[in-house]
């Protein structure tokens, strides 16, 4: 099957100017050409150029579509096979014509992510660098674009390669000992296992500093929006998106479900959800809302609780401050257009120490101090989103974690004086660790199961 003909749709399926059909194999350029008719056969064109021609149909005998069609020759392409990408319109209709008839030619549809696996496969790119295609796909934010850019760019897989020689260098050490004892180099060894051990370990903690904001980048903020009925959740989320997406009257209740929306704070992607407001209810739809909110709660990374500074703070206000104890969450005293009625040091003192901002939403007054808020909670550490070696994959965290403990017990075994074969076991499953982040170590079904991930066509 690596070595088949493939060709999917590489465009989102629906009604656009433009629609392309992909292929990529050794039969690449021969099967286009046999559905294509222009001024010259695509088997006599120079790579990288692009031709106008027609598609024809053998068995209504006639041309079914007007393409261009894009011809790249191996091995300087994605795939690093020959590949084809045929333009036409992009209605449903034609594009699923012509992928049926370049199909019935001979080319076998692609899976999801063959062709990114094609070209990781063949040495175009590793397997973080295949990753980081689908982070740039998935993107919502300028920052996680970039992010994504540079891991695409091979800035992790540089210095994860870099870490993995200083390791093959000590491994070689310490086999020089174990093999020619009657060169006495342990002590030498032993100073050189030390600071190459300590270098590394510095190396990956500096990643996994970064690893808190890159995950968020790359997966967003999941951020609850809470408090009792009428209080405004529902103008909050409409402020942040910049759009009506949430019904908003003066009567409690009103929101019966959950709403959920991406929105881009400053460069942060929050995934926002706008909850039912949380209170004991006899309305039965109500209280299923209630209690999908109660749930949401639990599982955000932020919390956006709003207050109403026309009234004291309630039983169920207190209530709700309980629930959040402890998380990550900014409090909003909207409707500040209307009289005070709310005492800000005992809304204080049920903060301990989180953000308290004040808002009209009505007025759309505060949501600037609001956004500088989720920001610079965001930005907590002083870590800046174009830095080149951005961890944001929770699969690389995780072995980032591994490969951290790993040669921490080499240095350890090291400390220790146990024997220098000990220490190598450690060191050189640190190398097998960081080596499964690039691909160079990884197993066929773990590789099977992330491009399976992806779309079909890309």
């Amino acid at each position: 099957m690596e070595h088949d003909t493939i060709a999917a749709i590489s465009t989102p399926i629906g009604e656009g100017a433009i629609a392309i059909v992909r292929l990529s194999g050794e039969q690449a350029i021969a099967i286009a050409d046999s559905v294509y008719r222009g001024r010259k056969p695509l088997a006599e064109v120079g790579s990288h150029t692009i031709h106008y021609g027609k598609i024809y149909d053998e068995e209504v005998e006639r041309d079914v579509e007007e393409v261009m069609v894009s011809v790249m020759r191996t091995p300087k392409t994605f795939t690093r096979e020959d590949v084809v990408e045929i333009n036409c319109h992009g209605g449903l209709m034609s594009v699923n014509r012509v992928l049926e008839l370049i199909l019935s030619k001979g080319a076998r549809l692609a899976e999801p992510g063959e062709f990114t696996k094609r070209a990781f496969l063949n040495g175009r790119i590793d397997l973080s660098q295949a990753e980081a295609v689908m982070d740039m796909i998935r993107a919502k934010t300028d920052k996680a674009m970039n992010v994504a850019m540079g891991q695409m760019e091979g800035r992790l897989s540089q210095l994860v390669q870099k870490l993995r020689q200083m390791l093959l260098e000590m491994i070689a050490h310490v086999e020089v000992n174990i093999d020619y004892p009657e060169y006495d180099a342990e002590e030498v060894t032993h100073q050189l296992l030390i600071k190459q051990s300590e270098t590394i370990k510095d190396e990956i903690e500096k990643l996994l500093i970064t690893s808190k904001q890159g995950k968020i980048l790359r997966e967003g903020i999941a951020t609850a929006i809470i408090g009792r009925p009428n209080v405004g959740k529902s103008s909050l989320l409409n402020s942040l998106v910049h759009e009506n997406k949430a019904i908003v009257t003066d009567i409690p209740g009103t929101t019966r479900d959950i709403i959920e929306e991406y929105v881009n704070v400053r460069g942060v992607p929050l995934q926002l959800v706008d909850t039912a407001g949380i209170r004991e209810t006899e309305d039965i739809v109500e209280r299923i809302g209630v209690e999908r909110s109660r749930k949401v709660l639990k599982e955000a990374d932020l919390i956006l609780f709003l207050l109403n500074n026309n009234e004291p703070l309630s039983v169920e206000d207190k209530g709700l401050f309980d629930a959040i104890k402890g998380m990550n969450a900014i409090i909003i005293i909207n409707k500040t257009d209307l009289e005070s009625h709310i005492d800000l040091d005992e809304v204080n003192t049920y903060a301990e120490g989180r953000p308290v901002i004040t808002t009209s939403l009505l007025k759309e007054e505060g949501i600037d101090q609001l956004e500088e808020a989720i920001a610079s909670l965001f930005y907590e550490t002083g870590i800046e989103a174009n830095d080149l070696t951005y961890v944001s994959n929770v699969r690389h965290i995780s072995l980032l974690k591994q490969a951290k403990q790993a040669i921490g017990d080499a240095m350890l075994s090291i400390e220790e004086g146990l024997p220098i074969d000990m220490a190598q076991i450690d060191i050189r499953r640190t190398w097998e660790i960081l080596g499964e982040i690039v691909g160079d170590t990884v197993s066929d079904s773990l590789i099977d199961q992330l491009f399976s991930q992806f779309c079909l066509g890309k």
